[in-house]
This record gives C-alpha cells, structure tokens and sequence, in this order.
C-alpha cells in the first residue's frame, strides 16, 4: 500500500497528530526541509525512524517544539546566550544544542549529555506539534546521507509503505537545513543554516565554526553527506568547464547565463544570483538532476557568505572524494 498523503489543513493535521499520539511516523512540512517526525518521548517510535532512513544510532535527533514553554521538558537550563538568540530567531531556522533533561530518551540525542531543540515557524509543523502535545523528534525527511526533500515528490520513492501519512504543503520556503549551534562551553555553529553566521554574529558577537565531526554532536556534521545518487563535482571558476566532457554531464549553476552550453542537462539556482532564492532550489534542482540520465553532476560554487555558506557545506558534503 503506497504512502497515504494528505493536503495540509486543521483534519489532516489532527489526523497526523493522532498518529504522533499512537507511535506512528508523519511527514510534515517545516520552513526548511520535510520531516520524518515521532513523538520525542515514545523511545519505540524513534527507533521507527532510524530504522527507516537507514541512520545510525550515534547520530542524534533534533526535536521541535511548538512553544518556549517546551523547552523546560528537554533542558535543564538555558544558558543566557542561547537565550537571546531563541528571542531574536524562534521560531524559525536555528537549532540550539544545549545540556538534557534524563527523561530525554537515550536514542534521540545518541547517547550524549545534550539535546538539540528548535521551534519551527512553518504553520504546519507548529500546529502539528501542539496538536500532538508533545515534542516531535524529526530528522529530514530522506535515506540518511542522501539528498534532503524539499517538496513531498522526492520522499514518495524512499518510504514506500514505511511511514503512515505524508502531509503535502508544497515546496519549503528556505530549501536548507536549520543552522545548529551548540552552547557547552563558548556557543559554536555545528552546521550551517537556514540563519545565516551574520545574523547570529549580530546578536552574540563572534562565534567559530566547526560543522564535520568523526563523532557528532548534531546532525548534519558527516563529512559525506547531501549527496545524490550520481557524482557530484565543484567547480570554482567557469573557466573550468572547457576541460569537462559534457555530453553525458549535467550542470547546476549559480545563476542564470546564455553562455553555457553543450551540458546534457542544466538547472539554475537562481536567475540573477540570489542567495535566498538559491538556497531554496538547491534540494530540488539536484532532485532533477539525479533523475536524469546524466553519468555526472557539476556544480558551480556559490560565494561563501550568507545562506551560500549552508549551500557550499551541503555540497561539499555532498561531492564525489
């Protein structure tokens, strides 16, 4: 029996929310990326979601909640720091890593001393979540270290029959991850996101990065991570493109150009290098280029700055070694 999916509205939210309640798995729509969303407390339904997307079990969850109050079920305290960050950005695109509660379960934070928590803003998810009166535990919506799905097209193939209702809300409007930050000692971004480092950096001054891990403290932190399941090469410059075969390549350009040709197929991430809009075609403009019947992919780097840093961390995670 193919995946059950559902228009978004208040019954098919109170219907994936019953399903939340009894142990199932929901899909649901978040300002970033679907989510393969379970109650944060019922250990036996995020098990489900490890298993379905194929993740490892050191690999830690990020739970959403609805509302600041939520916050005292998964912390022990909040250090004032995060705090002015949750006021600037909550709900929205930023995920805090922060010391557990002990009734958090073990499976969703891999067995570390801390928990990541966000609130997201998309309507959806916080009706959901409040709906379900419970923290929800969601990682993205895909088979661990593949591409992230942005629109419900790109989960129907993954799941299958595996998880109990999609809720179809269209496409995200950011397109990447939330930016996680941690705040065990001096706040440090662990991956790069949706808040870019100069909104943050406003607000608390400056902070490191540090977003690849052999053994990770967030999600996302992989060195191979994002990837389709074609080869995937950077280039830095244009120029480079005269060296390439290109008749069996694809190619995923910053931004709309007349120049270039001979590519099998071609996907823009923007029309006129747009960093926002580019972040929200990422997902979907390597969706359509896994799907062809391209050998390779090349990609055109994006300038390291705002939302381009969370996109050049998705695809170098994401490149061919």
């Amino acid at each position: 029996m193919p995946i059950k999916i559902l228009k978004s509205n208040e019954q098919s939210i109170k219907k994936a929310a019953e399903i939340i309640k009894k142990g199932g798995l929901v899909i649901f729509p978040t300002e970033t990326v679907y989510g393969l969303g379970a109650d944060a407390f019922n250990e036996k339904a995020v098990a489900k979601i490890f298993e379905v997307k194929k993740r490892p079990k050191f690999d830690p969850i990020i739970v959403h909640i609805a509302d600041i109050n939520s916050l005292k079920l998964l912390a022990t305290n909040i250090p004032p720091v995060a705090l002015k960050l949750i006021e600037k950005f909550w709900p929205g695109p930023l995920t805090i890593v922060i010391p557990k509660r002990k009734g958090v379960p073990d499976i969703v934070t891999a067995g570390l001393p801390t928990v990541a928590v966000r609130m997201p803003s998309h309507p959806v998810a916080l009706k959901l979540i409040k709906n379900s009166q419970t923290p929800i535990a969601a990682p993205s919506a895909n088979i661990f270290g593949k591409l992230s799905p942005t629109e419900p097209s790109h989960i129907i193939k993954e799941f299958k029959n595996s998880v109990d209702l999609i809720i179809d809300n269209g496409k995200t409007p950011i397109g990447v991850e939330s930016t996680v930050i941690s705040f065990l000692d001096k706040p440090v971004i662990l991956r790069p996101g949706g808040v870019t480092i100069e909104e943050i950096e406003k607000v608390i001054g400056k902070v490191e990065i540090k977003n690849t891990y052999e053994n990770p403290i967030s999600p996302g932190q992989f060195k191979t991570h994002y990837a389709p399941n074609k080869k995937l090469k950077i280039i830095n410059s244009l120029s480079d493109l005269k060296n390439i075969k290109k008749e069996n390549a694809g190619f995923l350009a910053f931004k709309k150009r007349k120049n270039i040709k001979g590519f099998k197929k071609i996907e823009f991430l923007s029309k006129n290098g747009n960093l926002n809009e580019a972040a929200c075609n990422l997902f979907s403009a390597l969706h359509k280029l896994q799907n062809s019947d391209v050998d390779i992919i090349y990609v055109e780097a994006v300038p390291q700055k705002g939302l381009g840093l969370a996109i050049m961390d998705r695809l170098k995670k994401a490149e061919t070694k």
